[in-house]
């Protein structure tokens, strides 16, 4: 091969292997310089919780069902968590207690033997710093002074309980109203608690018998430091009425089918009261302009202005309570944040005996991606959302099942089995699978509910399912 040829050949598969591998080509040819091009940076997300309360009694930690909402007008759900602080090792507090006892005609036999032996192993659980006094009512009342639980006392106290016998009407009001009159009494000693526990099996016949006029009863009860904790015994009692005792008086509420729970209820409310960290708990929320308030689900509201006010009941240690609010927003500029919410918690805090005022925001990021809207919803804040709009189908379920329109009432229950599984679409078929169960029981209990009694007794068992749905667990027994 001639020399030439065989230089330009190898010059050629040298320019080729430099074409290909980006070698330069020569010494007069430069390299082209490496450009990176930086996309721009996302806006940092919100916290998915952010917590509060580290300094007193009750821990806040608020969230949202959707950090990243949509350019324009949408709805998102804040969820606010209340837990009371656990205190290890503090000695329980003294209590100054009522136990306020129905004792009409209704009453008689199998639930009055029942309650008085639950009053009788609530004696042996209080301690000679404690104070009680015994309250049974019918038509008219009658009443064993507050005294100190001395062993003494304790005894006399439990003779007392056996001399209580059925007789009259109902007399709520009168009977609420010597407890208050029996814990004034003892105010202002030892005890940082004052609490009244009524319990009822019937509807009001005698005294003060329409539901404002007993409300207003309660709310000043309450007004004057005492609070109000209600249970329900058998199926004929007014379950609102005594929901809306427990509420106004910012204690506890629970309904028993048997009365032979009883003891448990009443040790159980001991338990809250001389466990106590925190009374006057009110949540309240700030709207920023472009958001406006939906609806606060199963809670009484307040709003003013642009203010909404929560009323909560007093705090046990380690008691959990939940609100979920509903709230219009409306996001500006993609990337922008978005100021959803301020948040603010004030309490009496029982262990540091001062007044507390927790204040935090819920904040979210305006995108114009809606797949982001999705991928980033918060998956506990979708549950808890879902189980509070469920709870309102329960209670509508519950109101159709009281006239007698069960149809109806299961309608509500096929709706909450379809919200519960959108909700599991997000979160994960498991983070909704007890809620879906507790649909079917629902359901199978109004199947059964074949008497006028087992359909009481089913509306007042949804009614209890959907005030824990709402997230009254601890204040719901």
């Amino acid at each position: 091969m001639n020399r030439t040829v065989l230089f330009l050949s190898l010059a050629g598969a040298l320019a080729l292997t430099a074409l290909v591998l980006g070698l330069p080509r020569g010494e007069d040819t430069q390299p082209t310089p490496h450009v990176v091009v930086t996309p721009p940076t996302p806006p940092t997300p919100p916290p998915t919780v952010f917590q509060a309360g580290a300094g007193g009694s009750i821990q806040v930690k608020s969230r949202l069902s959707h950090p990243y909402l949509p350019v324009g007008a949408s709805e998102t759900y804040a969820t606010v968590d209340l837990t009371g602080m656990e205190v290890a090792g503090a000695k329980r507090s003294p209590v100054n207690l009522a136990v306020v006892i129905d004792r009409s005609g209704s009453m008689s036999g199998y639930k009055l033997q029942q309650a008085k032996q639950a009053a009788r192993h609530l004696v042996t659980l209080l301690r000679d710093e404690d104070r009680l006094a015994i309250v049974h009512y019918g038509s008219d009342v009658k009443s064993l002074p507050s005294l100190p639980a001395t062993p003494a006392n304790r005894e006399r106290m439990a003779q007392f309980i056996d001399s209580i016998w059925d007789d009259g009407g109902t007399n709520i009001s009168a009977g609420l109203s010597v407890g208050r009159t029996q814990l004034a009494s003892a105010m202002g000693g030892a005890a940082t608690v004052n609490r009244l526990i009524l319990m009822s099996d019937g509807q009001p016949t005698e005294g003060v018998s329409d539901e404002q006029g007993l409300k207003n009863v309660v709310r000043d009860i309450r007004a004057s430091g005492i609070t109000v904790s209600s249970i329900g015994v058998g199926t004929d009692f007014n379950e609102d009425l005594m929901q809306a005792f427990a509420e106004y008086g910012a204690g506890a509420y629970g309904f028993l089918e048997d009365a032979s729970q009883l003891s448990n209820l009443f040790q159980r409310d001991l338990q809250q009261a001389t466990t106590a960290v925190a009374r006057n708990v009110e949540l309240s929320f700030e709207l920023p302009p472009g958001t406006t308030l939906g609806e606060v689900l199963g809670y009484r509201a307040h709003q003013a202005g642009n203010t909404v006010r929560v009323a909560m009941p007093d705090f046990s240690a380690g008691q959990v309570e939940r609100v979920v609010v509903r709230l219009n927003v409306t996001a500006g500029a993609a990337g922008q944040s978005v100021q959803v919410a301020g948040l603010k918690l004030t309490y009496t805090d029982l262990i540091a005996r001062h007044n507390v005022e927790d204040q935090s925001r819920l904040t979210a990021v305006a995108t114009n991606i809606q797949e982001e809207v999705v991928q980033r919803q918060d998956k506990e804040a979708t549950v808890y959302a879902a189980r509070a709009r469920g709870a309102q189908n329960l209670q509508k379920a519950a109101e159709a099942m009281s006239q007698g329109k069960k149809d109806a009432a299961q309608l509500y229950l096929r709706q909450n089995q379809a919200l519960f599984m959108e909700a599991g679409n997000v979160a994960g078929a498991a983070a909704v699978a007890a809620d879906q169960a507790e649909q079917a029981e629902s359901m199978k209990a109004y199947d059964d509910a074949d008497s006028e009694e087992s359909q009481r007794a089913a509306v007042k068992s949804s009614k209890v399912k959907a005030l824990k749905g709402f997230g009254r667990m601890g204040s719901t027994y």
